[in-house]
């Protein structure tokens, strides 16, 4: 499963490698990577309307286009030389709102739905997310320290299966399939695993540092 997920993901972006060359010859380099990353969380908004008034297609289209923002904005600063820690913080908080906004478009159509009292699980979803990168992040602080600049350092500790990206692709499944209430159940039981896997990796990076 990882090896399928990472096949894609180098797919993903290759494409999104060309794009990027293609917007910053076509703009002279005007466009930059945080106006890229801003107008991918705006976008965000009109996606949660969408989901929360039920125009799940709409939803999962925007969510597909819009999505593929989060890989534009680093590809643009790797091409720009403008990578910086301010533009790695500003693209993992910007994901946490768009996380937020989707699962609470999420919560919004299932309570005013035939099932209401399974809007928890789209509460839940959006918990375990958030812990998930949270996990990451103290795991980033505690082993590095002032190296967490360091964009490898990032990348450390981002196991386990319920990703970003897979969770947005899960949830964009469960759009196209109008099964919205599947795809947060599945959301919060394996992100919450995946929080909890990101833990034993960073306690044991602990224990390895003090041998």
């Amino acid at each position: 499963m990882n090896a399928f997920l990472d096949a894609v993901r180098t797919l993903v972006r290759s494409i999104i490698r060309r794009l990027a060359r293609l917007i910053n010859v076509v703009t002279g380099g005007r466009v930059s990577p945080n106006a890229v990353t801003i107008t991918g969380l705006l976008a965000h908004i009109p996606i949660a309307w969408l989901i929360a008034t039920r125009h799940n297609v709409w939803a999962a289209g925007l969510l597909v286009i819009f999505g593929l923002f989060d890989v534009l904005d680093g590809e643009l600063a790797r091409l720009q030389g403008t990578t910086s820690t301010a533009g790695m913080l500003l693209d993992s908080v910007t994901d946490r709102m768009k996380e937020v906004l989707l699962y609470t478009g999420a919560a919004y159509a299932i309570v005013f739905g035939s099932r209401p009292h399974m809007a928890v699980w789209a509460v839940a979803a959006c918990g375990a997310s958030l812990l998930v990168s949270y996990t990451n992040a103290w795991g980033e602080a505690v082993i590095a320290g002032k190296q967490a600049k360091d964009h490898r350092l990032n990348k450390a500790f981002r196991t386990g299966l319920m990703g970003y990206e897979v969770r947005m692709f899960v949830l964009f499944i469960g759009l196209l399939s109008n099964r919205v209430i599947l795809a947060v159940i599945v959301i919060a039981l394996l992100a919450a695993v995946t929080a909890f896997q990101r833990l034993i990796k960073i306690t044991q990076s602990l224990n390895d540092a003090k041998d």
